[in-house]
């Protein structure tokens, strides 16, 4: 599996498995098992520890066409949502740079915005601060016929605060002993959680920093804290794995999409979320399964017990 996949067909960038002709054949979807490889040494190991299946990048006419036919299936999920009553969340997480706000627009793009709101709040005031940690989040969830987007979300507790200081080790711990609970709550509720993670590789973080440095008009998405987090990359990942360790239950599991290619991550998102939800007129065609080289479950990112040390982030000797 260290080989990358050639991509083959009439239009540049199309590999083997964006026909999607393996239809239902992976665990990508809800509560589904991990998508797991086997490399030249015949060990098993996380689809996300391979080099990026594709080499080429996908041909921009492909990706507009697949793009709109799924946008269109968007449009019919929420007029579903909004008769049926339902509630959406979605949640985004992912390093910085890992392609979630790209993803949320093309979400979005041909939605209703006053039934899609976009929550991607600041850091929390002094007040805030004061309040219940998952209080200031409540009012943003979904009403019914609402599909909302969180961009980063109560988890910055499980990654960001903790790795750059910016939580204690028992506000860190309250808060993983309760997230599980305060979800299934949700899920009891009536409310659908979508759990999305965007792993993106260290080179082309380092890459999407440094264009976001030189470009006056990307500027403003690089934020004091974005080199510093880079620096550390294996606390992040070891934080990544304890929060699906506690947080990837059978009510809301993660599922993690792979986002070197920002293309195929907007696609392969996109097309978990309508394959796995029973909106009306589907078209099959369209909302098919996601590719599993870039799509697959966390299950096999969880640490067992005796590899970490909750408190500290750090695997143990």
């Amino acid at each position: 599996m260290s080989k990358k996949h050639k991509d083959k067909g009439k239009g540049k960038g199309k590999g083997k498995h964006e026909n999607h002709d393996n239809k239902g054949k992976h665990g990508a979807g809800p509560g589904s098992g991990a998508s797991s490889v086997a490399g030249e040494d015949g060990q098993e190991g996380h689809f996300e520890d391979t080099p990026f299946p594709y080499d080429e990048k996908l041909e921009r006419k492909q990706y507009e066409k697949a793009l709109l036919a799924l946008q269109i299936e968007l449009r019919k999920l929420q007029v579903w949502v909004q008769e049926q009553g339902e509630r959406l969340l979605i949640i985004f997480e992912g390093r910085d740079a890992a392609g979630k706000g790209g993803t949320i627009q093309r979400f979005r793009q041909h939605l209703n915005p006053r039934h899609a709101p976009h929550v991607a709040l600041a850091k929390p005031t002094d007040y805030e601060k004061g309040q219940w940690y998952f209080q200031r989040y409540i009012a943003h969830l979904p009403s019914r016929g609402d599909i909302c987007f969180f961009d980063r979300s109560w988890y910055n507790r499980a990654g960001v605060e903790p790795v750059l200081g910016f939580c204690t080790a028992g506000e860190y711990r309250q808060f993983m002993n309760q997230v599980p609970n305060m979800e299934r709550g949700l899920t009891d509720a009536g409310i659908r959680i979508i759990k999305l993670w965007f792993a993106v590789s260290r080179e082309e973080q380092t890459r999407r920093l440094d264009a976001r440095e030189s470009d006056p008009l990307k500027r403003w998405k690089l934020s004091p804290t974005d080199r510093i987090s880079a620096k550390k990359w294996d606390e992040y990942t070891v934080a990544r794995d304890r929060m699906f360790y506690v947080s990837h239950t059978t009510w809301a599991p993660w599922t993690v999409i792979r986002s070197d290619c920002k293309k195929r991550a907007r696609l392969n998102a996109i097309r978990h979320v309508l394959h796995g939800l029973p909106y009306a007129e589907k078209d099959p065609e369209v909302a098919t399964a996601p590719d599993p080289l870039i799509v697959g479950s966390a299950q096999a990112l969880m640490p067992r017990d005796e590899d970490f040390d909750m408190l500290s982030l750090r695997r143990r000797e």
